[in-house]
């Protein structure tokens, strides 16, 4: 299982809508390329599941904490964090009845407020590394404190 944050795509600009404002994944926003790897990456390391970004691994914990808490949280902030600052456009097509034509691309309206890389999804690719540095300086710690006893 692949645990995705909010993604960068075109759906925000398609997506039938009674909001008041543009509608937009909840922020922080990444790029879906960084989807797209953390896919990849998956099929490649067999894992139980993987979180990619930082909101979203905090987002599975506290929801295995406190459930509600976070339920009324949400409940009070995201109807807000889910539009944009400008209003939806009069006239503005949806794809509830019918596919929208053309090629829309992988990437939706948000580029320049989408991260290209989560340090989170990549400290957790490379934690055999790290822990690995971690011991071999653990291990020089304890070698120089013996040293010095």
């Amino acid at each position: 299982m692949v645990q995705m944050p909010a993604l960068n795509t075109p759906q925000f600009d398609w997506v039938k809508t009674t909001l008041p404002n543009h509608p937009q994944p909840v922020p922080p926003i990444y790029q879906p390329e960084v989807a797209a790897r953390a896919i990849v990456w998956a099929a490649d390391h067999p894992r139980r599941e993987i979180n990619v970004g930082f909101p979203t691994t905090l987002a599975i914990l506290a929801n295995k904490i406190s459930p509600g808490l976070l339920d009324r949280y949400l409940a009070r902030t995201n109807y807000k964090a889910q539009q944009a600052d400008h209003p939806v456009a009069p006239g503005r097509l949806d794809n509830l009845w019918a596919p929208l034509p053309g090629d829309h691309g992988a990437h939706g309206d948000f580029d320049k407020r989408a991260h290209a890389m989560s340090p989170q999804w990549w400290l957790m690719t490379h934690r055999s590394w790290l822990l690995a540095g971690a011991g071999a300086v653990g291990a020089a710690g304890t070698a120089l404190w013996r040293r010095t006893r």
